[in-house]
């Protein structure tokens, strides 16, 4: 290691301002402080003191995010294994791509009860989309640090993961490109790079591809890395659930079909308890499924002071009254009325991206609410949308994503606001005579 200190230091000068490759520069400095810690101190009147950098502060986001990656890894081998399996059951075979190709070489035979196989195949499915995600936002973080002459930051190490979790296993991975490329140069280049965006790097990218590019990131075939396979979502059961019936109750019976060109085709049906919904085995986005590994995820963050669980427990309350309120008029209300205003708390909170978005997306402390009775009023405003967007418009089921973007928008509000009313409440306080 003493070796590898004293290279670098060597070429360091090569590097620096005035020698022949300092427009490389950022290069050289992300190399140097990702294998070692910065040697710079601060100089002048420093006068806050932390432990923590924002290199800390971003691995240990990576850390809180493991738990669900894996379980993402281990669920679309799953849940394309059990689905290949109950395809063939049937007399239905699937079509298989590269993916399988390489699964089938490694040795594994599609069984939904090896966890080895399960765990590989979900890993072949999602390793390429984070590669290309990391590698195309990298490079276009590369390239704006080298324009500007600023270091390249460690922001985009979990920018790079948030986005293939919120992604489902089937999409082409020209769209990874596309949505990281957009997200990464819309909602952060252009207001200064990392710690000046105002939006969500890893929902803008999301939100581009849902509305760009619908066909391949909605809808019931898109969940289950099986080619023409198709089931829905829980959220998506319940969006359709006849109106004057308790939505969860079609949850008892979901129709899958598997299908070879027009010819063929297997339908069997399935069914999703809240325990289910709970650990994550269901259909979903590869890393949001699971609320458990999202709750083990915000221990994490919570212990270690890198996320708000102010921010969190006003989710969960934003969610709790609303959807209470929801449950009561539809219980008191005429027959016939939507179905999704009979969806409570502790549904809305285990399926969908809420856990998830909740745990990793609203405590984003860039585009967060940064005063304390400030992220009480961000969150709950969270809560609300997302429960709201749900229920009222069923035709979108799943509220989260816009409902942060949404709370992003509003968070420089609600912190001035909050600032004002202490202001005047502390003008009022030392008033003179």
């Amino acid at each position: 290691m003493k070796a590898l200190r004293t290279a670098l230091d060597k070429v360091h000068p090569l590097f620096a301002k005035g020698g022949p490759l300092s427009m490389a520069y950022p290069m050289y400095e992300a190399l140097d402080t990702f294998l070692y810690t910065p040697g710079e101190v601060t100089h002048g009147a420093t006068h806050v003191r932390d432990a923590i950098d924002l290199k800390r502060m971003m691995i240990t986001v990576v850390l809180a995010l493991v738990p669900v990656t894996l379980f993402g890894m281990w669920n679309v081998g799953h849940l394309a294994n059990t689905a290949i399996a109950q395809g063939a059951e049937v007399g239905v075979q699937t079509s298989q791509d590269w993916h399988y190709t390489i699964h089938h070489a490694l040795g594994f035979e599609n069984d939904p009860n090896n966890h080895a196989d399960n765990f590989v195949l979900g890993a072949i499915h999602f390793l390429p989309i984070y590669i290309v995600c990391m590698f195309v936002g990298g490079h276009i973080e590369l390239i704006f640090s080298v324009l500007r002459g600023h270091e390249i930051n460690e922001g985009f190490l979990v920018t790079g993961l948030l986005f293939p979790l919120t992604l489902p296993a089937s999409i082409p991975l020209w769209q990874v490109a596309v949505g990281i490329s957009f997200g990464v140069i819309v909602a952060k280049e252009v207001f200064g790079g990392t710690g000046r965006n105002f939006l969500n790097v890893a929902l803008t990218s999301r939100a581009f591809l849902y509305f760009a590019y619908a066909g391949q990131i909605s809808g019931d075939r898109v969940w289950t890395a099986v080619d023409g396979y198709s089931g829905a979502t829980a959220l998506g059961k319940l969006a359709l659930a006849e109106n004057g019936t308790k939505a969860t109750d079609s949850l008892s019976s979901i129709e899958n079909t598997l299908g070879v060109g027009m010819a063929e085709k297997a339908i069997w049906n399935d069914s999703i308890t809240w325990m289910d919904a709970f650990l994550g085995n269901i259909q979903g986005c590869i890393g949001e499924t699971s609320a458990l590994l999202c709750l083990v995820g915000a221990a994490i963050l919570i212990f270690s002071g890198v996320g708000s669980w102010r921010i969190m427990a006003g989710v969960v309350a934003g969610v709790a009254i609303t959807s209470t309120l929801m449950v009561l008029t539809y219980s008191s209300g005429p027959d016939g009325s939507n179905a999704m205003f009979s969806v409570p708390v502790h549904w809305h909170l285990v399926i969908g991206g809420l856990a998830f978005g909740l745990v990793f997306m609203a405590t984003d402390p860039v585009s967060a609410s940064m005063t304390e009775a400030g992220k009480w009023v961000y969150g709950g405003l969270i809560g609300f949308m997302t429960v709201l967007i749900r229920v009222v418009n069923p035709a979108y089921p799943e509220g989260i994503m816009l409902a942060i973007l949404f709370g992003n928008v509003f968070a420089p509000l609600i912190d001035y606001c909050v600032v004002q009313l202490n202001v005047r409440r502390r003008a009022a306080r030392y008033a003179t005579a």
